[in-house]
């Protein structure tokens, strides 16, 4: 659906309803077209991956007073564009983030977008189909077709997200020297001056403890402090796993990680259990083992959740704008 806007003090046409682009983008031919100072875009430092998996360059985001009206009622808000370097018919993608925002109810079956006013008003904004029609030929014309835009890139047939990462996975440029701080080996670029493996050196030394080793310098967390309790069937009776037999090579992985849990105080022993399940060994893209646990019996034994997570999809909306990141290593698929 194609429908027009009023932002930075003009009505611009062409502007795309695309529920599937994850975020809000101006076109660097529209920012233009506006006449804004490029001194008003603010860095961005994520990557936007296009319809076809090429990745889109991002020159900045601007917030702009956008106005959405059907001539009778009108409703304003602030939105941030993305302003992009890319081919498009439109003007204006506006995508979840902005919709979201708005509470906009699109339907392709009558061609138009509702979205409440702030008194309460709904406001009805039909699509323009000689103009999405007309986009539509456009786009045919344009290379690289009806543009969108996703926060990752799309994954193929056979292709798994670990192989992604590896393969465009950035190499340090020129090599690496080892340096040993505090007792510890570190790798520095050999590009680096010599002034500046000194300065990284020197604050590494100052933050030598914000470094994980291994698993015993992650303490655990103190039981009266957090304790997750499972909701539990009453009338379900516990289960206790048959015990699986494993290879030599397997066996000797599950000792080894044992022993870390152990002596980092992350799992104790005890006798008798009421639960038993056996350990999994699932081969990672690395060719090493990640150990997991078997818990399909207990999960079965607890009620399904009413609100359970998110998708993907809402938490990446819902980061959008954050420059910190959390220290969870995502890189290897769990937590």
């Amino acid at each position: 659906m194609v429908i027009s806007l009023v932002t930075a003090g003009r009505r611009v046409r062409y502007v795309l309803v695309d529920q599937g682009s994850s975020a809000d983008v101006m076109f660097l031919t529209t920012f233009n077209h506006l006449r804004l100072s490029t001194d008003l875009l603010k860095p961005y430092a994520k990557c936007l991956y296009g319809f076809v998996g090429n990745e889109v360059e991002v020159h900045g985001y601007i917030e702009l007073s956008t106005t959405f009206t059907d001539n009778l009622f009108s409703r304003t808000t602030n939105i941030r564009y993305l302003v992009v370097d890319a081919p498009s018919a439109y003007n204006i993608l506006l995508g979840r983030p902005g919709l979201n925002r708005l509470g906009v109810v699109p339907s392709t079956k009558h061609m138009k977008v509702k979205l409440p006013s702030l008194e309460g008003i709904v406001i009805t904004i039909a699509s323009d189909q000689k103009e999405a029609k007309n986009c539509y030929k456009n786009s045919l014309k344009t290379k690289g077709g009806i543009f969108s835009i996703t926060s990752k890139p799309p994954r193929e047939d056979g292709v798994t997200r670990e192989k992604i990462i590896r393969e465009n996975r950035p190499e340090p440029a020129g090599g690496v020297i080892e340096r040993e701080i505090g007792g510890k080996m570190f790798k520095l670029g050999q590009s680096l001056s010599r002034v500046s493996r000194d300065q990284i050196s020197e604050v590494i030394a100052r933050h030598l403890d914000a470094f994980a080793w291994s698993a015993a310098d992650m303490p655990d967390i103190d039981p009266d402090f957090l304790c997750h309790c499972l909701a539990m069937d009453p009338s379900v009776w516990p289960v206790r796993q048959r015990k699986r037999k494993f290879n030599k090579e397997k066996r000797q992985v599950i000792r080894e990680e044992t022993e870390k849990l152990l002596k980092a105080g992350h799992i104790r022993e005890i006798q008798y259990p009421k639960w038993l399940a056996n350990v999994v060994l699932v081969k990672k893209a690395n060719g090493k083992w990640r150990m997991c646990v078997n818990f399909m019996d207990l999960n079965k034994a607890c009620p399904k959740d009413s609100y359970p997570l998110p998708s993907i999809d809402a938490l990446v909306d819902s980061a959008s704008g954050c420059k910190l990141l959390s220290f969870l290593d995502a890189f290897s698929g769990y937590n």
